[in-house]
């Protein structure tokens, strides 16, 4: 067994029956760096799972009529079959509702506790349930939650808490003593400027309004909120404080929590808080990478766009679909997803490139050698270039991989497939295949050929599983023998006569035009079989209290014009907006960012509450709130069927 360890993990996701695309995006990036580790020879540990607690599963489990926990063995099973069909090669899948997990849980809860690091108290505030977070008065004032924008509960109940604040100190001077603890470089300053050096308040870690989580051991009318059991998951899974840790004290500290910007604050903060308290060691780095989004801002079916995982990977293969998520956007940045960008993808780079040069390799040595190149080869001109290329190829690889730059170590592999390519437009084979003087010349030829391919179809093997086998195959390249991570840093391990198969295009063009009229049909398909699975009569929703007309005569509703939109600094959710109300401009701040770009708003009517008493969101005043519907996932602004004057009472 190696001695070289290495422990990736994923966020485990919360439980959705609204798979999309974004969802596999962390998770085949962690997938492609535990298949190139264990290629170094590495022993790989790599989780992930799902969050499976909270009020919110409560509620929907109660809104649909089931218990919390069929509620989420239905989704957890989508979500496995999902990681099956990606390939993804995790090597343990962990379950909050497991009992292993719930009973250490339990126990850390108990060692916090009892040395003095969880109290009891009191917690009275504003609580946003989509995004489980609690917000002090001083960080909203009144209004809508500073992440999402959607209305807060004002919350009051008993409360263990967590001491957050004592450990301040001693990680900013850990981040600041590692560099690389927080990556991107744009996450550790945020984290630093926005959250730590302004000061850390303690942290509730129990809730009594709900009963969906793990009882706290000594008080059970609490159950143990998120942070203490979601976190702790990546420890539980190793089997910490049981009777079998051989796990843990071999794999942690993890080499990389892999997380979405959204949750960089939790891991870097409380997770790190919460080791240091326990007295573990901290993971070595928290990569926070960035969004991928639709056109237009936004991950939703209702944009037009097919973005289901299992339609796509259907139609294109699981290892297009693999490719182009880890090509298209650097890693820590947010990118686009749109159907017409993956399939230009699979075109240019899969088609065009390496479909190409694999079958126009085969071809010619099946054409000039019946399929077998003989032992006799004469070197010439273009060889030496092409062989100081591939064997720098892994060189570079290997360091964007180890700094996480997926994308950067593909374009390093397709520099080589296209010089590949090259060399056959340089050297001609054609035309020495009229020459029986030049045979040897020729095998010459093919042989670079073949073992530049047989390099690169070893260096694509984290990022396509499935398609290096396929060029083995094709190209008579021997598994494990001609196909070891350390074997494409030699020139020459391909045998001299190779015998190539007969062999298909590996990636077949794709008429670009006919399929997104198809991806389209497939779209209003699965809308219509939505909407006909709704039911006729909607459960009635509940009525915290009736108002009255006078009630509602309180609110002065508005029409206005968008003139102008910006993004909030330091908000990822938040949108500053300039209305045009009558004859004033109103600035309001509204969290819509996730589901409207800037460029989408300007010109667009909407309904503002115009009497709302102005608040800050994130230090930005907002005059009032403009309406909007939203549910789980999607979210659509209130408007007008048709125009009206700006300024107009709505009632």
């Amino acid at each position: 067994m190696s001695s070289k360890t290495f422990y990736i993990t994923t966020p485990i996701y919360y439980p959705s029956d609204k798979l999309h695309i974004g969802h596999s995006y962390t998770t085949v990036a962690a997938d492609a760096m535990a298949r190139y580790k264990r290629l170094q020879g590495y022993d790989v540990m790599f989780l992930t799972g799902t969050d499976e607690h909270g009020q919110k599963i409560q509620r929907i489990a109660e809104e649909k009529g089931v218990t919390p926990k069929e509620y989420v063995d239905h989704i957890v099973a989508g979500i496995r079959e999902l990681w099956n069909l990606l390939d993804i090669s995790n090597d343990r899948f962990i379950r909050t509702t497991d009992k292993q997990h719930e009973e250490v849980v339990q126990k850390i809860f108990k060692k916090l506790y009892d040395q003095g690091d969880i109290y009891k108290s009191e917690y009275e505030g504003w609580y946003c349930t989509p995004c489980e977070s609690f917000w002090t008065e001083v960080q909203i004032k009144e209004g809508a939650c500073p992440d999402c924008g959607r209305p807060l509960e004002l919350t009051k109940e008993e409360s263990y808490f967590f001491k957050l604040s004592k450990y301040q100190d001693k990680l900013i001077k850990h981040i600041e003593e590692n560099p690389d603890f927080i990556q991107p470089a744009s996450r550790q300053n945020e984290m630093l400027n926005n959250f730590l050096r302004p000061g850390l308040e303690d942290l509730c870690v129990s809730r009594t309004t709900f009963d969906w989580g793990i009882p706290v051991s000594f008080d059970d009318k609490h159950v143990v909120y998120v942070w203490v059991d979601a976190l702790s998951n990546y420890i539980t899974a190793l089997g910490y404080l049981t009777d079998n840790d051989v796990d843990y004290r071999k794999y942690w500290p993890a080499d990389v929590h892999l997380v979405g910007k959204e949750i960089v604050r939790f891991h870097t903060i409380i997770w790190p808080a919460m080791l240091m308290a326990l007295g573990e060691p901290l993971p070595k780095q928290i990569y926070g990478h960035g969004w991928l989004l639709l056109e237009g801002g936004k991950m939703s079916k209702s944009k037009g766009n097919v973005v289901d995982p299992v339609i796509l990977a259907d139609n294109y293969g699981v290892d297009a679909i693999r490719y182009f998520l880890l090509r298209e956007v650097p890693f820590g940045a947010d990118g686009v997803f749109s159907n017409e960008a993956l399939i230009n993808r699979i075109n240019s780079d899969l088609a065009n490139d390496l479909g190409n040069l694999v079958n126009r390799t085969n071809a010619m040595i099946q054409k000039y050698f019946k399929g077998q190149l003989p032992e006799k080869h004469q070197e010439g001109e273009y060889d030496k270039q092409l062989e100081e290329m591939a064997l720098q190829a892994p060189k570079k690889v290997e360091g964007y991989m180890d700094s996480l730059q997926f994308s950067s170590a593909l374009t390093e592999i397709w520099k080589l497939v296209s010089r590949t390519n090259k060399y056959i437009d340089e050297t001609m084979p054609w035309v020495l295949a009229k020459d029986e003087a030049k045979k040897d010349r020729l095998a010459a030829v093919m042989y670079h050929l073949a073992e530049s391919i047989r390099i690169i179809s070893v260096l694509i093997q984290p990022f396509m599983p499935n398609t290096a086998p396929i060029i083995w195959d094709q190209m008579g390249i021997i598994k494990e023998v001609e196909t070891p991570w350390a074997s494409t840093k030699i020139w020459g391990k391909l045998r001299k006569d190779v015998k190539v198969n007969d062999a298909k295009a590996i990636f077949p063009r794709i008429d670009v035009e006919k399929e997104l009229e198809a991806l389209e049909k497939i779209h209003k398909k699965q809308i219509k079989m939505q909407q006909c699975k709704q039911p006729t009569a909607q459960k009635e929703e509940k009525q915290s209290e009736y108002i009255t007309i006078d009630d509602f005569a309180k609110l002065d509703l508005r029409v206005a014009k968008i003139m102008h939109a910006e993004p909030v600094k330091g908000a990822d959710k938040l949108l500053r907006l300039e209305l045009q109300m009558g004859g004033e401009i109103r600035q309001v701040v509204s969290g819509i960012a996730k589901h409207y770009s800037p460029e989408d708003l300007l010109g667009k009517q909407v309904i503002v509450v115009a009497n709302l008493k102005p608040v800050k969101l994130r230090g930005v005043e907002s005059q009032g709130m403009i309406l909007a519907a939203s549910d789980e996932e999607n979210l659509l602004l209130v408007g007008l069927d048709g125009e009206m004057p700006t300024g107009t009472k709505v009632s």
